[in-house]
């Protein structure tokens, strides 16, 4: 599908969401439900209640883009939720999505250990190349 560059971040939300949604319904979900900035660069998942369609919201640099998915049979099968029952959005991987969008069964995935850049770590580089 894309090649996602490893600092965006993915956020996929949780609760189902009326597809005829478009740009300005999207950006308010990504604000207020997922509370994220929808200028960051980061990518916002959203899918319908039947989980036959998916929307990817991101910002483009010059502008807002929309990418849409509607599958002609089957639905797609969403990670287990691993945010705290009280968030509506969860922070998933490239991998995981690809992992989504290709109809791959997620429970059935193993991974093998690898090494990972803690949160706290990652937000303290970005912001020390923001200075």
């Amino acid at each position: 599908m894309w090649s996602i560059p490893h600092q965006v971040r993915i956020f996929l939300a949780r609760e189902p969401v009326d597809m005829r949604k478009s740009f300005h319904g999207l950006i308010a979900l990504a604000e207020s439900v997922l509370e994220q900035d929808p200028l960051s660069g980061h990518l916002f998942v959203f899918i319908n209640r039947r989980r036959d369609r998916l929307k990817v919201l991101y910002w483009g640099g010059v502008g807002y883009c929309i990418w849409y998915q509607q599958l002609e049979e089957g639905s797609y099968q969403l990670p287990d939720a691993q945010a705290a029952d009280d968030e509506a959005g969860l922070e998933i991987t490239a991998g995981q999505l690809s992992l989504i969008l290709e109809g791959i069964d997620l429970s059935s995935v193993r991974h093998r250990k690898r090494f990972q850049v803690s949160d706290r770590h990652r937000d303290a580089t970005s912001s020390s190349r923001r200075s």
